[in-house]
């Protein structure tokens, strides 16, 4: 069975990044982005979808979260559609409800290959930790873009921000982690009735 695993370096005027990603993993997770919140939410991605991420990221923070919190999630996206391949005998499809205390999040999620972003959450605090909460949108937003994901991501009802995010990120992690599954039925056939994704 091949291993499904990406590596991504990507240098910006603003950004240096490196990130491995197994598909097939343990929930194993190294990230260091210099935002602790969002280790926090990698953290528990990896180990919610089965995935196993090291990501390491040296970025402008001196101005803001937003270049290094963005070239993380585009670097994530990447890594992604990298590590499927041709997305041959995958589920595709899958969604996932998490709550998380008070909050409830919901994710659906389409590998398809057709990249698209439905974002439906309010946050009441400008950020949590050292992130800013009107990124969250552009983090889903840039993997969905990389990934080649279709991905519809919303918070149903909740009170505090970082359980929000947090129901949102457990959410995705295992939605994703059903959608990557093989599918014995499908061989290496493509889900699709084109016969690509």
């Amino acid at each position: 069975m091949q291993q499904r695993i990406a590596h991504i370096a990507r240098t910006t005027g603003e950004t240096s990044i490196t990130l491995s990603l197994t598909i097939d993993g343990s929930g194993q997770c190294q990230a260091d982005t210099g935002i602790g919140f969002l280790d926090h939410m990698l953290t528990l991605f990896a180990k919610h979808g089965q995935f196993d991420i090291t990501v390491k990221a040296v970025g402008d923070l001196h101005v803001d979260d937003h270049h290094t919190a963005e070239d993380v999630s585009i670097c994530l996206g990447q890594a992604i559609d990298q590590a499927l391949g041709n997305r041959a005998g995958i589920v595709r499809t899958a969604h996932s409800y998490v709550p998380m205390d008070e909050a409830l999040g919901f994710v659906a999620v389409d590998l398809g290959g057709r990249p698209y972003c439905v974002f439906n959450a309010e946050f009441v605090t400008p950020r949590v930790g050292t992130l800013a909460t009107d990124m969250i949108f552009h983090l889903y937003e840039s993997m969905a873009i990389h990934a080649r994901m279709n991905l519809h991501a919303r918070i149903e009802y909740g009170r505090n921000d970082h359980h929000k995010i947090e129901a949102l990120y457990k959410a995705l992690a295992r939605a994703l982690d059903a959608a990557t599954r093989r599918d014995p039925r499908l061989g290496e056939s493509v889900p699709s009735t084109k016969g690509v994704l």
